[in-house]
Parts: C-alpha cells; structure tokens; sequence
C-alpha cells in the first residue's frame, strides 16, 4: 500500500484566499486564529510560521493585490516602454480590474460607504507599496532632467500619489455605473491631472477633473 500524502503545507496565497472565502461566507473575519485554523484544518504553527496574526494577513490582502498587478503588468510586453504617465495610468486600470473581479470582499473589508482614509491600519501595507511604485516613477523621470530646477520632489509626488488612490478607491466604492466606467473616466482625468500639476501645465486637466467631479457629486 502507498502512503497516504501530506496535506501540502499552506502557502500566503492559499491562507489569503481560505481567510476570504470565510469571511465572506460568515459575514464577519474569523474571531481568532485558533477558530481559523480549526475551520480550515491548518496548524496553527503553520499559520503562524506566515502570519503574526489575522491583523497581518488581512494587510497581507491588500500587498497581494498591490503585488498580483505589477506581476500581470510585468508580463505585458509594452509595459517596458511605456513613459511614467502612462504606466500610472496601466497600473490604475489593472489595480481595479483586479479590484472589480474581489469587489464583494472589498466591500466586505471596508465597507460601501467607508472612507479608505480611515483604513489606514488595515491599508498601511497597501500604502507603503503605492508610494514606493510613485517614488520609483518620479526619480526615473528626475534622473533624464540636468536642470534641478525641473526635477520633481520624489516625497509630494509619492504622497499625491498616495492620496490619489484613497480618492479612486471611494470613488470605485459606490460607483454603480455598467463596468465601472466612471472609475475609468475618474482614473484617466486624475492621473493627468497629477502629470499636468508637475508638468507645470495644469490649469485645462484641473479644471476638466473638477468639472467631472462637480457633476458626479451632484448629478
């Protein structure tokens, strides 16, 4: 007779995606990683061997989505070439398509009408990874300029960068439009926007984003 395999250890991803399906399921996070471990027949060594706690995965969520973009933009070919604004904007697009096909645990993890600036502990991870990915694109854009003087703050852009997100996140939160096509407008108009403001050439895009946010505030 063979012997009977091992269960295959558990990975993050496999944790991740266990910890999603039950919320989910149940309506409400695990309480504890003892009542985790035992609905998903996990040790909870094993658990704690990837993660220090629910606390941690549930960061760990938002890196993997973070993390599962620039893989799916790192497999495209074109990426490679793009300029900076263009790469904002391709990051953005599959950040919340991969969003869109999670929607119903993000919704779950923050709420339809949470303000994701008040996520910032569960978010903290998320953040560190956008302003690094910003920080990388402006002093990419720095390092072709000789004149100081058109050399951008790494620091701002990072931080906008940043703030800009939160804004798309609310802002995918109670859009309601087919395919999430005012997302698409919001994301196009903003990552322009931000170009322009340190393209020194802002005062058209401003005033068209804020056009369309007038009229989505109040249509």
């Amino acid at each position: 007779m063979s012997a009977k395999r091992k269960p295959a250890k558990p990975t993050k991803k496999s944790l991740i995606s266990a910890y999603m399906t039950q919320a989910l399921e149940a309506d409400r996070s695990p309480v504890s990683v003892f009542k985790f471990c035992k609905e998903n027949n996990i040790p909870e060594a094993e658990f704690y061997a990837l993660f220090g706690s629910m606390e941690s995965l549930q960061k760990e969520i938002w890196i993997f989505f973070f993390e599962e973009t620039k893989t799916l933009l790192e497999q495209d070919e074109a990426y490679a070439g793009y300029g900076n604004r263009e790469r904002m904007l391709s990051f953005y697009f599959t950040f919340f398509e991969l969003l869109g096909l999670n929607r119903s645990y993000v919704l779950f993890a923050l709420g339809q009408t949470a303000e994701p600036m008040q996520q910032l502990g569960q978010l903290k991870g998320l953040r560190r990874s956008i302003k690094l990915f910003a920080r990388e694109l402006i002093e990419d854009a720095n390092a072709e300029k000789n004149s100081k003087i058109t050399k951008h703050n790494p620091d701002i852009f990072s931080e906008g960068a940043w703030l800009q997100l939160a804004f798309l996140l609310r802002f995918w939160i109670q859009d309601d439009s087919p395919g999430f096509e005012k997302t698409d407008v919001a994301i196009e108009k903003s990552v322009n926007t931000i170009f322009d403001i340190f393209d020194n050439t802002p005062l058209e895009r401003v005033l068209d984003f804020g056009k369309f946010l007038f009229k989505e505030r109040f249509a």
